[in-house]
């Protein structure tokens, strides 16, 4: 029963219940027992940077899994258009030009590297499923194909990787060989915007100290 005069209030009597069992379970705990460590907060750039790495590496998976669906003509034009976004043919895509689909020797794309075609870039564009990598033999006969142009510079491009033997083979070759694997594809892609949009730009801004010292 309440005293005459007091009022009854639900919450303090929650708030009072809610005491005793903290002293109760206080009381039950052992007194050399080590209070938690706390927590470390991520700094918020932290989360932001994680956050954005994780978003790009389940794009670069998206970028691979359509790189597979669309067809080999707009694969090897989109190769064209990547290398020339990267800084070759004077970053001109009127410099750079597909061979036929048939016929065309293991090549899939020229890149002139000067006005006269004098310098070029002998491209292959290939796409393998992810668990079928690229061999010796294909790199083989694309040394081959360069040779019999009398080239000594290419790139071979493709959605899946390359075979140690086939990387250990370029070790041996006077060509000078660029791979790109399906992952720095991706990623490449990604960093020249290729195939891709921006949806939303975030800008981290802080304190200008050389705005504050002169004052």
């Amino acid at each position: 029963m309440a005293t005459p005069g007091a009022i009854l209030n639900l919450a303090e009597l929650r708030r009072s219940a809610t005491m005793r069992a903290a002293l109760q379970t206080g009381a039950d705990d052992s007194p050399d027992r080590m209070p938690p460590p706390p927590l470390l907060e991520e700094a918020p750039e932290d989360s932001i940077a994680a956050a954005h790495a994780e978003l790009e590496v389940a794009l670069a998976e998206n970028l691979l899994t359509q790189l597979q669906a669309i067809a080999p003509v707009q694969f090897e034009r989109l190769i064209l258009e990547l290398l020339t976004k990267m800084g070759y043919g004077a970053g001109k895509l009127a410099n750079s030009q597909m061979t036929k689909a048939s016929g065309d020797g293991g090549i899939d794309g020229i890149i002139n590297e000067d006005a006269l075609g004098l310098d070029a870039v002998y491209i292959q564009a290939k796409r393998y499923a992810p668990d079928s990598k690229v061999g010796r033999p294909a790199l083989q006969a694309f040394v081959g194909s360069l040779t019999g142009e009398g080239a000594n510079k290419g790139v071979f491009v493709t959605t899946s990787d390359f075979s140690r033997e086939a990387r250990d083979y370029l070790t041996r070759v006077q060509h000078r060989i660029v791979l790109i694997n399906g992952d720095r594809l991706a990623r490449l892609m990604i960093a020249h915007e290729v195939g891709v949009r921006a949806r939303k730009t975030y800008v981290l801004r802080s304190v200008d100290e050389d705005y504050f010292s002169g004052v």
